[in-house]
C-alpha cells in the first residue's frame, strides 16, 4: 500500500516509517504540516494518509475535510496523542477512517492499516 506520513514531529513520522515499512508498505512522501500533506496528496495520490491533529499552519482536522472534499474516496488514519472522546468524533466526522492513540501500539497501526487494503 502506497502510504503518505503527515505529523508535524519528525521522530514519530520515523516511528511511523519503521512500522509500516515493517509490514510492507510503501512509504510515498511525507509531511509536517496541513499545507504541506493537501499539497502533497494532490501530487502523490496516495492509497492511505496516517494523519497527525495539532500541527502548524492546518491542523489535521481541517486537512483532512479538505482532502475529502478533493477525494472522497480518500482514506484517511488520524494518529494523535490526544485520545479524548471528542477529538476521537471530530476526526471520525471530517472523513477519517481510523484513530490511533499515541504512543503508537505496533499491532495495532499494523492492523489499522491492513483493513484499508
Amino acid at each position: 500500500m502506497r502510504i503518505l506520513v503527515v505529523d508535524d514531529a519528525y521522530f514519530v513520522r520515523m516511528a511511523l516509517i519503521r512500522i509500516l515499512e515493517e509490514d510492507n508498505h510503501e512509504i510515498v512522501g511525507e509531511a509536517s504540516d496541513g499545507v504541506e500533506a493537501l499539497e502533497k496528496y494532490k501530487i502523490l495520490k496516495p492509497d492511505l494518509v496516517t494523519m497527525d491533529i495539532t500541527m502548524p499552519r492546518m491542523d489535521g482536522i481541517e486537512c483532512t475535510k479538505k482532502i475529502i472534499d478533493y477525494d472522497p474516496e480518500a482514506k484517511i488514519i488520524i494518529c494523535s496523542s490526544m485520545g479524548q472522546q471528542e477529538f476521537v468524533f471530530l476526526a471520525i466526522q471530517s472523513g477519517a477512517k481510523d484513530f490511533i492513540v499515541k504512543p503508537f501500539d505496533k499491532e495495532r497501526v499494523k492492523e489499522a492499516i491492513r483493513k484499508y487494503r
